[in-house]
């Protein structure tokens, strides 16, 4: 039987430790390397975007050139703010909410109660798909759709349909697997006690699994939030404040887009930029804050 050197052990150990410690340093600095751009954009962000930042800029709509080339030119702050694009962001998403939450939860429980089911399958590849998309094409099927023949002309309601079809895979997936997660014995045992099977999905089920569902609902927002494509093709934008859905209406995305055409508002884009990277987010940490305290 071959014996074993017990000298070795020390050398051996001392090289698994090195090893270890070189794939250690490793990691850190690619974790470095890979954050490093978030860091800097966001610290960007910040530097920029916090000069134009007052009460005007939330509760002021957006100034003319004229008014922007005036304050440039006597460095002075950039008068006026955003208000017509918090607002039309506002009217937009929560009409794209309306549309997607009922349609992407009822999708979710129908996937969820006809698993392996010829048209279950379709419905879930169509889904996937859609959600792979472009955000672009979605905004000019919502123009053939609303702004030609319902609307016949740009309208916040155009912008609202293209941004719910980009929420509804998600809302659909997030509600599909959430229901999965809940025990068969919760069913089962309100369905042994009576309870109609529509009752079931609506007060056993959905309660239940609301949480998870808020959660893809959430984070459906906070994508859809910050697109501008689909809205430039639909909304077109507005400088005043707009609440009819029928009528063209600015969001926050289309006014950095606009600003950025504008060589005298150029500061105003760091300052959106910001505003909006805040917002999403606070959407993004709730959803994380509802899916840890779920778990």
């Amino acid at each position: 039987m071959e014996r074993v050197n017990p000298i070795s052990y020390p050398d051996h150990s001392k090289r698994r430790i090195l090893k270890e410690k070189i794939f250690l340093g490793l990691v850190i600095a690619l974790s470095a390397i890979t954050v490093s751009p978030i860091i800097l954009i966001i610290s960007k962000l910040v530097i920029k975007g916090v000069k134009q930042f007052s009460f005007d800029f939330i509760f002021k709509t957006t100034p003319n050139t004229y008014e922007a080339m005036t304050a440039v030119a006597s460095g002075e702050n950039i008068p006026g703010g955003v208000l017509n694009g918090i607002s039309g962001t506002l009217l937009m998403v929560a009409a794209a909410a309306l549309i997607a939450i009922p349609l992407g939860i009822t999708s979710g429980v129908f996937l969820y109660e006809n698993q392996g089911k010829r048209l279950a399958n379709l419905v879930r590849n169509v889904s996937d798909i859609l959600q792979g998309v472009p955000s672009i094409v979605l905004g000019l099927i919502s123009y053939m759709w609303i702004v030609k023949h319902i609307t016949h002309g740009f309208s916040a309601l155009a912008g609202s349909v293209s941004l719910s079809i980009m929420m509804v895979p998600m809302i659909v997936r997030s509600t599909e697997e959430t229901l999965k997660m809940i025990p068969n014995s919760i069913k089962e045992a309100a369905l042994a006690l009576g309870v109609p099977y529509y009752k079931v999905i609506i007060k056993v089920l959905i309660p239940t699994g609301f949480s998870g569902m808020l959660t893809g609902i959430l984070l459906a927002i906070s994508r859809v939030i910050g697109e501008t494509a689909p809205l430039m093709l639909t909304a077109l934008g507005s400088t005043m404040v707009n609440w009819d859905i029928t009528q063209p209406t600015s969001a926050l995305p289309l006014l950095v887009w606009e600003f950025y055409n504008d060589p005298n508002m150029v500061d105003l884009i760091w300052s959106t930029s910001l505003l909006l990277m805040v917002i999403v987010l606070i959407f993004n940490l709730v959803s994380k804050k509802i899916a840890k305290s779920r778990q």
